[in-house]
């Protein structure tokens, strides 16, 4: 069975789109996601429906947490805190709730999935480096556990890391995929980037989807959102 694994959407509905028509066009309904649905972009309610309505299950994000008031803002840059500002005033009844009801991890299988990090979720530190890896593989049992959080697609083993785009599991190993961000990509390269899993075949494949990231840039631009916010996401940092 393929599994899709998304995260980091941030309010980027066209490219939420881009990758539910992507996945339904090749018959992968079984989509997680790793939360942060929410921040940065211009269309949180809309982006919080489709993955309430496409996910079979979804985590909490950092963001998604803060615009419940639930995660301080004191260690968002000053962007981060007008967007959650924004998000929280924008974000009806409805959506809030499914935020709410969202956990920290959620496990399936031999797959753990979190946000940032399997050793405590909900303090949001990084995976960002072999030796943050190494600490992070004595807090979870699964062989594969799949994060977000830092917008930067890599796999980490318990024998390094790769950047590869496609590439098959080794059956001894544990892992931590960072499947990289739909809606805001920090790698340089701005198109969507999530992760497809074959479970059957022990594979892993990262997909890139170009997307109108025109739209989305403009949307920023008329809510009274930071330019920054809609200039990056043609950069994909």
């Amino acid at each position: 069975m393929r599994i899709a694994v998304i995260s980091d959407i941030h309010g980027n509905l066209e490219a939420l789109n881009a990758v539910i028509e992507y996945l339904q066009n090749r018959e992968i309904t079984n989509i997680y996601c790793l939360g942060d649905i929410v921040g940065y972009g211009p269309n949180p309610n809309e982006c919080v429906q489709t993955v309430a309505k496409h996910a079979k299950t979804t985590v909490i994000g950092n963001h998604d947490h803060a615009v419940l008031g639930l995660t301080s803002t004191e260690y968002f840059n000053d962007f981060a805190k007008i967007s959650t500002f924004w998000t929280s005033n924008a974000l009806n009844q409805e959506n809030r709730e499914f935020l709410s009801g969202l956990n920290f991890t959620h496990t399936i299988d031999d797959i753990l999935l979190v946000h940032a990090t399997p050793s405590d979720p909900p303090m949001w530190h990084y995976i960002l480096s072999e030796m943050d890896a190494r600490h992070e593989f004595d807090h979870f049992e699964q062989k594969i556990c799949f994060i977000g959080h830092s917008h930067f697609p890599i796999v980490f083993s318990q024998e390094g890391f790769s950047r590869r785009m496609k590439q098959k599991l080794n059956g001894q190993d544990k892992y931590i995929i960072n499947v990289g961000s739909v809606g805001q990509p920090r790698d340089g390269n701005p198109k969507a980037c999530f992760c497809v899993y074959d479970q059957e075949m022990q594979e892993i494949e990262y997909v890139r989807l170009a997307y109108d990231v025109y739209s989305t840039r403009t949307k920023i631009i008329q809510a009274g959102l930071p330019v920054f916010l809609a200039e990056r996401l043609t950069k994909g940092y």
